[in-house]
């Protein structure tokens, strides 16, 4: 197994555990401040003098009627509590998104005719031309580096990250943001290079909201049912259905007749179909019936996957 299948080590689960949990405080009391500055939950606004920023809160006021936020008919001020989780949610992601492909070499530049892979310190590098290159996407200049990453990452990752969303134009307040990409360089190289931690990454962001939610005893309904529900798989597990599906579709297709007759183990069988970075691990062969037709009482035959070798597929 390479570097890149290796699940994440405790210790770095520790510190990315610590990094998220982090961040989720500072994220949303820096989205909150945010809105406040945009009196966003407000009635009517008293302090706004730019059209532009009238424009965003209007936008902003009907994204979070969207996400569940309540407007009080009488008074009209408005919730803003599922508005701040999202803010919070979407910049913190947005830049660990692009640390994620930055480091694994897929952070393009977003350029269709020459696309190509940069990382953070050419990210950094483009800061002060950026604005020139792609006015399109930077119409404003960029404050840093990790401001033209996450702009790359959440073009490459659409229907992750909606570009055209006014969560996007909420700009949070500086030492917030730099406490936030602090948090994030801080992290080890060898974190972004695990084969499990975008999957940790959702556990322990939701992590605190679960234990509230627990000890509260509180009826669990749709607010509630993202933060309290398992969604994370150990990879082990996911790693058993892959090679068992995928995997053993491929070793149909790589291994000969010759290979299934005379190989005398499954790790035989197992090296022999895996590929680089692909080892395969938990795909399991066995063997036929021997005999005319199969009838034969020990299982002598050919091996083949255990789980099917899934012929129809891609087609159906």
């Amino acid at each position: 197994m390479t570097e890149h299948n290796q699940p994440l080590e405790k210790s770095l689960r520790k510190n990315l555990e610590a990094a998220v949990k982090k961040a989720r405080d500072i994220a949303e009391a820096a989205a909150e401040a945010a809105l406040d500055q945009l009196e966003v939950g407000a009635a009517k606004t008293e302090s706004l003098t730019e059209e532009s920023d009238k424009d965003l809160r209007r936008r902003l006021r009907i994204h979070g009627r969207q996400l569940g936020d309540r407007r009080n008919a009488s008074t009209q001020t408005q919730e803003t509590e599922r508005l701040r989780e999202e803010i919070a949610y979407q910049h913190w992601h947005r830049m660990l998104f692009a640390r994620f492909l930055a480091e694994n070499g897929l952070l393009m530049y977003p350029d269709l005719d020459d696309p190509v892979a940069v990382t953070l310190a050419d990210c950094e590098d483009l800061v002060d031309e950026i604005s020139e290159l792609m006015p399109q996407l930077f119409p404003d200049a960029p404050k840093n580096g990790w401001e033209v990453a996450a702009n790359f990452a959440a073009r490459m990752l659409p229907q992750i990250f909606r570009v055209d969303s006014p969560v996007f134009e909420v700009t949070l307040p500086t030492e917030k943001q730099h406490e936030l990409e602090k948090l994030l360089s801080g992290l080890p190289t060898e974190v972004f290079s695990a084969s499990d931690s975008l999957g940790w990454v959702y556990q322990f962001w939701q992590a605190d909201s679960k234990k509230r939610i627990n000890e509260s005893e509180v009826k669990i309904g749709a607010r509630e049912l993202p933060a309290v529900t398992q969604l994370f798989t150990e990879p082990y597990m996911v790693s058993f259905l892959l090679d068992n599906s995928l995997g053993a579709w491929w070793a149909a297709r790589r291994l000969t007749d010759e290979d299934l007759q005379t190989a005398n183990s499954e790790k035989e069988l197992r090296e022999k179909a895996a590929l680089p970075g692909v080892p395969l691990e938990y795909l399991r062969f066995v063997r036929t019936p021997s005999g005319e037709e199969g009838e034969g009482e020990e299982n002598t035959g050919p091996w083949t996957p255990a789980a099917g070798t899934f012929d129809a597929w891609p087609e159906s």
